[in-house]
């Protein structure tokens, strides 16, 4: 007898093919028959009623990082039908570890993830893993971070790596791949991963090659130089002979205004050429990262304390303040900073909470100071335990972008703060009731494809994004007529509504729209299906 048996579905398989009416089994982990199958014996019946039944959805970019950890049973996702969260992007993630580096991550992405109490009692990606497998709601699949790789090598010194230094970062990209990471990672606006050449990442990628790794960058600039930063981006991965993901892939800012052609013809030229370039964006106008991130690359050099000096000398301060405001950071992405555009999402710490949700200009005249002034004492107040909203997106480029066929969704959700950003909520819910249903600028079959087999296939898991006899049992059962995201910039901590059922690898993590308790999830390590080398240690 199967587990359980979903009659009457509208089925939405995942491939972009039309949809069909069908009925599906599980058994334990797996989708084990599909077709007509009413009156098969099963533990458990679920009418459909028409419902579309679909893969479990896939997230590309998350910043899930310590969340799941915490809060095992993911709510803010699995609601939305999400069963798998790519993890460790932007360069920055969780291991491999030393304790001294473990120290310097853990404040360094306080805004990211908060300091939730967990126990860092892992060294390498594998131990990382072993954390999550079986131990919360939904599968996770792990980039090696490059910053994080450097800091364990070189610590935040702005420099090129000497000869043995750059060895001993490919020895542990080595390590991360035969542990099961999925590919490269990097931010290339944040501290340490700016200090490095392109030069530096191309031979770090020529590492990934043997093991089918791609490449995702967070390129060196997003508004004035954006283009170009994604041009640079694609010939690392031309040069290594690997793959491209452009993650979180928007053209902001006024000076873009217009452009998602122009990057879409640059990703086409360079997949006729034979480099593989995908992409992922968030369907959303707002950015959300950490305050301290506008700060220019230089100001990071040394880590925490040294920014902290930094930003009490008089004399440093007057030069963060003419680069921010005047010339342009290269943490604002080279355009000239207007404080209107930077909104307070969380603090940590003992702060003043009725500051979130005002834009810093709005708290700085509340305090009676200066924009950069109030900018600079809350982060030195906060030891830089700041996120924040940009507001700086064009719909135009949104929609363009969201219609090629190489993209995918990611939320690039942080998921803490007293006022996050909606889409660690709302992404996919918002991507298929807005974009695809009500503005229809996709077919559902597309729109499903984009947040299922395409982000499966684009991390290298064969079994899973598509529903297929044989397959791994992560699907969702919606209503496409009620279907809507309720998270919004006020109120983000809202949960979807139209979502009924969601499995992850057979098992039910929410069931008549209420989340169960189960924690099914799975580390999906590369190459899926293989037992990954172990270590102890780092090399």
């Amino acid at each position: 007898m199967i587990d359980t048996l979903i009659i009457n579905a509208r089925l939405i398989d995942g491939t972009g093919s039309p949809w069909y009416w069908g009925d599906i089994a599980i058994h334990e982990d797996r989708i084990a028959a599909m077709g007509a199958l009413k009156g098969t014996a099963a533990g458990r019946v679920i009418d459909a009623a028409g419902r579309v039944v679909s893969p479990g959805f896939m997230d590309m970019h998350t910043h899930s990082d310590l969340q799941p950890l915490a809060f095992p049973t993911h709510d803010c996702k699995i609601r939305q039908g999400v069963t798998t969260d790519v993890i460790g992007h932007d360069g920055l993630g969780l291991a491999p570890v030393t304790p001294e580096t473990a120290a310097i991550l853990r404040e360094q992405i306080a805004g990211w993830n908060g300091t939730p109490d967990v126990d860092w009692n892992w060294t390498t990606i594998s131990s990382y893993l072993d954390r999550f497998d079986r131990q919360v709601a939904v599968n996770v699949a792990m980039f090696a971070p490059h910053g994080t790789i450097r800091l364990a090598v070189m610590g935040m010194e702005n420099r090129p790596p000497a000869a043995t230094e750059l060895e001993h970062m490919k020895r542990l990209l080595d390590q991360a791949m035969r542990e099961g990471a999925i590919g490269l990672s990097t931010g290339l606006t944040y501290a340490p991963c700016m200090f490095a050449s392109d030069d530096e990442l191309v031979e770090l990628c020529e590492v990934m090659r043997p093991y089918g790794g791609f490449y995702a960058p967070h390129h060196r600039n997003y508004g004035m130089a954006a283009l170009q930063a994604y041009a640079d981006s694609i010939e690392i991965g031309r040069k290594a002979g690997v793959p491209v993901h452009l993650t979180h892939a928007h053209l902001g800012f006024p000076i873009n205004k217009g452009r998602g052609v122009e990057l879409l013809a640059m990703i086409d030229q360079a997949r006729a050429e034979g480099v593989e370039v995908t992409l992922d964006t968030y369907p959303y106008l707002a950015g959300a990262t950490t305050l301290h991130s506008l700060l220019p690359g230089w100001s990071h050099d040394g880590g925490t304390n040294a920014t902290l000096a930094r930003l009490q000398s008089p004399e440093t301060r007057e030069r963060l303040r003419h680069e921010l405001e005047v010339t342009g950071s290269d943490g604002f992405q080279g355009v000239p900073l207007g404080w209107e555009m930077i909104q307070i999402s969380g603090i940590l710490g003992e702060h003043d909470p009725s500051v979130i949700g005002l834009t810093i200009d709005q708290a700085a005249a509340r305090a009676g100071q200066t924009p950069f002034d109030y900018f600079a004492n809350l982060l030195t107040q906060t030891r830089l335990g700041v996120s924040i909203l940009s507001l700086i997106g064009n719909e135009e480029n949104v929609q363009t972008i969201m219609q090629h066929p190489a993209h995918v969704i990611g939320s690039d959700g942080i998921l803490i703060g007293g006022r996050p950003h909606p889409r660690g909520w709302g992404s996919h819910i918002r991507f298929l009731s807005h974009y695809v249903r009500d503005l229809g600028l996709l077919t559902w079959e597309e729109g499903i494809r984009k947040i299922t087999s395409a982000a499966a296939r684009r991390i290298g898991s064969i079994d899973r994004g598509i529903l297929r006899p044989g397959f791994m049992a992560d699907l969702v059962i919606f209503d496409p007529d009620t279907l809507r995201d309720t998270a919004t910039y006020e109120q983000p901590r809202s949960y979807p509504k139209g979502v009924d059922y969601v499995a992850v690898n057979g098992s039910f993590v929410v069931a008549e729209g209420q989340t169960t308790g189960a924690l099914p999830g799975r580390a999906l390590r590369r190459p899926f299906g293989r037992t990954p080398e172990r270590f102890t240690r780092l090399l």
